[in-house]
C-alpha cells in the first residue's frame, strides 16, 4: 500500500464530465469520446499518446472501426480511466470484462484485507477508517468510532456512514467543526477530483446531495493576509475533551489489479498538536479499561 498526504492531491480541472448520450445504450466509440473529453484531449493528442492514428481514433468514435481487445486497454491506460470503467469499454467493445470486483471479505483478498486490518489497527490511539469508492466506511478502528460515537446521534452512524454526510450534514459534525468553511472547501475540491478523474454518476449525486446542505459563513481563521497558515489543512473539532486538531493522510493499494482494491482507500488522522495527542491516549485508556473491543 502507498501513502499520500490528504492536502497534496493534484489540482484538476473542476468542471463536470461530458454526459454520455440519452436513450440508447452507449457504445464503445461514445465512452471514448466521452473519456477523451473529459481528459480534455483532442484526438490528434490521443493518438499520440496510444501512437496511433488520428484516423484510427475518428474511425473508433464514429464506430467504422471496431478496436481490439489489446487497443480497448492501450486507451485505457492513456486516459488513466479506472478499473471499473475499462470493464465498461470492454463489454462496449464485445469483450468479456477483465477486473474482478470482490467484497472486501472474499477469500481472495485475505491478504489486502489483513493488510487494512493492521494499516487501522496499528495506527491505534489515533482514529482510522477504511473507505470504498463513494467515501463509504468499509471499517474503522477503535479510536475513530469512539470518537464517532460520542459525538454524533445514533442515526448518523447508521450503515452506510459516508464520511462526507457525516462531516457536512446539520445533525453529524458540522456543528462541532470549528473551521468549517475551510475543511467544507477542501472536502469538495477533493470530490471534484474525484469525479473529474473517475466521472462516477454515485459522486456526482452525492456532489449534489451535499451542495443542499446549509453552507457556513466564510471565516478566516486560518487565513492571514490573504495567505493560509501552516502546512497542512488539519481538521478542528471541537470535542466533549476540548478542541481537538488532527491532519490526517491517504493509504492506497500501490498496484491493485482488482476493481474493490482499486477503490479502497484508508483515511488514517495524526494528531497536530500535544493536547490532541494526550485526549487520544486518554479515550484509548479509557475504552481498555471498559473492556471495549
Amino acid at each position: 500500500m502507498t501513502s499520500a498526504s490528504t492536502p497534496s492531491h493534484r489540482t484538476t480541472r473542476s468542471a463536470l464530465p461530458h454526459r454520455l448520450p440519452p436513450g440508447r445504450p452507449a457504445s464503445f466509440g461514445d465512452h471514448l469520446r466521452t473519456w477523451r473529453q473529459q481528459r480534455h484531449l483532442s484526438q490528434l493528442e490521443l493518438a499520440e499518446e496510444a501512437d496511433i492514428s488520428t484516423r484510427h481514433v475518428s474511425f473508433m468514435e464514429t464506430g467504422r472501426t471496431n478496436p481490439s481487445r489489446e487497443m480497448v486497454l492501450r486507451l485505457c491506460d492513456r486516459l488513466a480511466i479506472p478499473l471499473r470503467e475499462r470493464n465498461t469499454l470492454l463489454v462496449a467493445a464485445g469483450y468479456a470484462p477483465m477486473y474482478r470486483e470482490r467484497a472486501l471479505d472474499d477469500p481472495a483478498l485475505a491478504a489486502a484485507r489483513q493488510a487494512v486490518e493492521l494499516v487501522l489497527k496499528g495506527h491505534e490511539p489515533c482514529p482510522a477508517i477504511a473507505l470504498d469508492r463513494c467515501w463509504n466506511v468499509v471499517a474503522a478502528n477503535r479510536a475513530a468510532m469512539t470518537l464517532l460515537s460520542r459525538h454524533v446521534s445514533p442515526e448518523m452512524l447508521a450503515p452506510p456512514i459516508n464520511v462526507f454526510r457525516l462531516s457536512l450534514h446539520p445533525r453529524g459534525l458540522a456543528s462541532r467543526i470549528a473551521n468549517l468553511a475551510q475543511w467544507r472547501s477542501h472536502l469538495f475540491e477533493r470530490l471534484r477530483q474525484q469525479i473529474q478523474a473517475t466521472a462516477d454518476p454515485a459522486l456526482i449525486e452525492l456532489q449534489a446531495e451535499l451542495l443542499q446542505y446549509p453552507a457556513p459563513a466564510e471565516a478566516g481563521g486560518m487565513v492571514l493576509g490573504g495567505e493560509m497558515l501552516g502546512v497542512v489543512m488539519p481538521f478542528c473539532f471541537e470535542s466533549e475533551h476540548g478542541m481537538l486538531s488532527l491532519i490526517s493522510t491517504t493509504t492506497i493499494f500501490g498496484t491493485p489489479v482488482d476493481v474493490t482494491l482499486q477503490e479502497l482507500a484508508v483515511e488514517s488522522f495524526f494528531p497536530a498538536d500535544d493536547f490532541t495527542t494526550q485526549v487520544l491516549r486518554t479515550l484509548a485508556t479509557s475504552a481498555d479499561s471498559n473492556g471495549q473491543a
